[in-house]
């Protein structure tokens, strides 16, 4: 049977290559995409979420809008890598069922409607959403099945601080929250997501039905100067959930950094005692560029 997952995600480049690669597969039962502001805002990440099921005739999927600010922080722009709507002006149809109000009472209510265990959270922006969750209704937060997520850097530099990564210093307070939980959680960091790009043949490859098609024209949109794309940072929360073979895990006891400063979402040692967490720290870059092919050309 296949896996049900709940998709928490800020559209976003990569956010939408994940989101593409999670309707074609066939590997995923989704309930719903929650929204978090994010990359680009609560209004332009809900919109997106929306687009990329009606560009796939799935707006059967639920859309639910959650938080639009961090906990207690300002927001992080990075209108630089994603443009001013989230995915730089790709040609995407509008929604065609308006978005859902209250992202963490509806994952709530879903958790606690289905078995124990039985649904994955596959968390692709900043943790805001799953933080409130724990908070409001920690029975329901209890009955996640695996929750993974797409943050932090362990060995790696940061992407907007020396030490810190976007989605985890987006909202160190919520990173807090959830690693305090106690939960099956995996967390997939640049140490990762940086070996995973795409070559401009790989991205041709990609191309033939129409969740490839759009995943190659987004990855276009997201080329560095050089041969290859910028990382594909989210979709690697698909491929671990799909093929964990994929990446080497370690157990690390890490906490985050909830100082001021640039440092502020950066993982550091914990305190004694606590328990490890799993880190995925390598990866078989050209199998999960073949696995994210697969799937984007409904060939798995």
């Amino acid at each position: 049977m296949n896996r049900k997952v709940i998709i928490d995600t800020d559209p976003g480049l990569d956010d939408a290559v994940a989101i593409l690669f999670a309707l074609n597969c066939g590997r995923f039962d989704i309930l719903g995409l929650t929204t978090v502001a994010g990359n680009i805002g609560i209004e332009n990440t809900t919109r997106n979420a929306g687009r990329l099921l009606a560009a796939m005739q799935r707006s059967d999927i639920s859309v639910v809008m959650g938080a639009d600010t961090p906990m207690r922080r300002e927001a992080i722009d990075i209108v630089v890598v994603h443009g001013q709507d989230g995915v730089k002006g790709l040609a995407l149809p509008e929604p065609e069922v308006a978005a859902l109000p209250g992202a963490v009472e509806w994952m709530a209510n879903k958790l606690i409607a289905e078995p124990a265990g039985s649904v994955d959270i596959l968390a692709l922006g900043p943790l805001t959403n799953l933080a409130h969750l724990q908070m409001r209704y920690p029975e329901a937060a209890a009955r996640i099945g695996k929750l993974i997520v797409m943050g932090g850097a362990v060995d790696e530099p940061g992407n907007v601080g020396a030490r810190s990564e976007f989605n985890f210093a987006t909202d160190p307070e919520a990173v807090h929250i959830v690693f305090r939980a106690g939960l099956d959680l995996t967390v997939i960091p640049l140490d990762v997501t940086r070996r995973v790009r795409a070559n401009p043949g790989q991205v041709a490859a990609m191309r033939g039905a129409t969740a490839g098609n759009i995943a190659a024209d987004v990855i276009d949109l997201y080329f560095g100067e050089g041969r290859e794309s910028r990382p594909l940072h989210d979709p690697c929360v698909m491929l671990y959930a799909l093929e964990p073979g994929l990446f080497g895990i370690e157990e690390r006891n890490l906490a985050v950094d909830l100082e001021e400063g640039t440092d502020a979402g950066a993982l550091k040692p914990g305190r004694p005692g606590l328990p490890n967490k799993k880190f995925a720290m390598t990866v078989d870059a050209p199998g999960a560029i073949a696995l994210l092919t697969k799937g984007l050309t409904g060939s798995l």
